[in-house]
């Protein structure tokens, strides 16, 4: 049997898989020319999708058989396959090449790859070792998180009187860099609680329904580690406004993250539930609705006094001589936390960079400081000039009417 020939169905094999009269006349080949472990793979790729294939259960058999015998009896296999594929031990034989194809059908707890593509979800779940005071400004955020959060759970019987409930969801929204998941940490060490951090790519799978129930695990995890802080960072990803996605599957991602939240299938007391975004107005309205996302705190970049403390921080494992903090903090107005460590990096290296030109350690000084502000900008301007278009034009509601104050406030500076 020519190779050549055989070489060239192969081919035509690999670009038309489904065309399996071809595949069988390759498999017939491969057995004449005593390549019966290749016949085997194609015979059983036809039986796959067609398992009453009397052909190719007479190729499998052929293929299975010895090489003497093969030749002994070939026109007798050919004319009697049925008889012959009767007495086949077809369970034993799928055991033996289940390397080759897989089953036709899977029961839960068998050892193969779950029908549904879905594998069990471990989340990491974490104690916060920071607290509130080690947050620098956002004074007007900590006294909200305090009513919504910390004083509920510290006084239980103010609580019981009041009927204030443990469960809830607080929005984070603001520009980047400001410190949103930081503040989450910080409020889980504050409260003594288990904190988990979900990001989108925690949750979106290729396997339909395989998301939803991410999310669900994600919920039920935070409910048996209670109470718990749970972390939904970039949730403008996660629920994003369903009028606005052309995928039905990302619908009904947002519509199980709603009933999550509403804590239908398991109670969510104790579960504090946490959201961030840089663009709450591409939430999905539903989310913000009460009983879910119903209070939003702005994290606004940092004022003067917390920006010295940001960069004090920042600088503390560096070489610094006569830095005045103040004087570099109002010179970095509108930075967020972020510009902050990216200009004492900028002020390490101009150091640096003398150092290695004179051959001489020197300190990090006044003048890389304000060097490193003239050169690096601010990564919050792009972010507040969406803002003031949302503040101006969609805010009928009011729920931005903390954003248009501080717009107002700052463009009169």
């Amino acid at each position: 049997m020519s190779d050549a020939l055989i070489d060239s169905l192969t081919a035509a094999v690999q670009a038309r898989p489904d065309d399996l009269p071809l595949r069988l006349h390759l498999a017939e080949l491969l057995v004449a020319a005593g390549r019966g472990a290749e016949a085997i793979e194609h015979a059983a790729q036809v039986l796959s999708r067609e398992p009453g294939n009397d052909a190719a259960r007479a190729l499998m058999v052929s293929a299975l058989a010895p090489p003497a015998a093969r030749k002994a009896e070939p026109a007798e296999a050919a004319e009697k396959p049925k008889a012959q594929a009767a007495n086949v031990d077809w369970a034993a034989m799928e055991q033996e090449f289940g390397d080759v194809v897989p089953p036709r059908f899977a029961k839960a707890g068998d050892e193969h790859e779950p029908v549904t593509g879905h594998e069990d979800r471990s989340f990491d779940v974490e104690r916060s070792t920071v607290t509130l005071a080690d947050v620098g400004g956002m004074t007007e955020v900590k006294k909200r998180l305090e009513v919504s959060f910390l004083g509920p759970l510290r006084n239980p019987k103010l609580r019981s009187l009041f009927g204030k409930s443990l469960r809830g969801g607080l929005l984070l929204y603001g520009p980047p860099g400001c410190g949103k998941t930081f503040l989450a940490r910080a409020v889980a060490g504050e409260m003594g609680a288990a904190f988990i951090s979900l990001s989108i790519t925690d949750v979106l799978n290729m396997w339909i329904g395989s998301s939803e129930r991410n999310l669900h695990d994600l919920f039920e995890s935070a409910r048996g580690h209670a109470p718990c802080v749970l972390f939904l960072d970039e949730i403008d990803a996660l629920g994003h406004k369903r009028s606005q996605l052309n995928s039905s599957a990302m619908r009904t991602v947002v519509n199980q993250l709603l009933t999550e939240l509403d804590g239908v299938q398991g109670g969510n007391e104790g579960v504090f539930v946490l959201a961030a975004t840089n663009a709450p107005w591409d939430v999905d309205g539903a989310l913000r609705r009460p009983g879910r996302l119903d209070r939003t705190v702005l994290v606004l970049p940092p004022d003067g006094p917390a920006r010295a403390s940001i960069i004090e921080y920042h600088l503390r494992d560096r070489p610094v001589a006569g830095i005045d903090l103040e004087a570099v903090a109002a010179a970095t107005e509108n930075f967020s936390g972020a510009d902050l460590a990216h200009l004492c990096e900028t002020a390490a290296e101009y150091a640096m960079r003398d150092s290695i030109t004179t051959g001489e350690i020197r300190m990090i000084n006044q003048a890389d400081m304000l060097g490193a502000a003239r050169e690096v900008r601010p990564s919050t301007d792009a972010w507040f000039t969406t803002a003031r278009n949302v503040a101006m034009f969609a805010n009928q509601s009011g729920e931005y009417d903390d954003l248009a104050a501080y717009l107002k406030k700052r463009k009169s500076r």
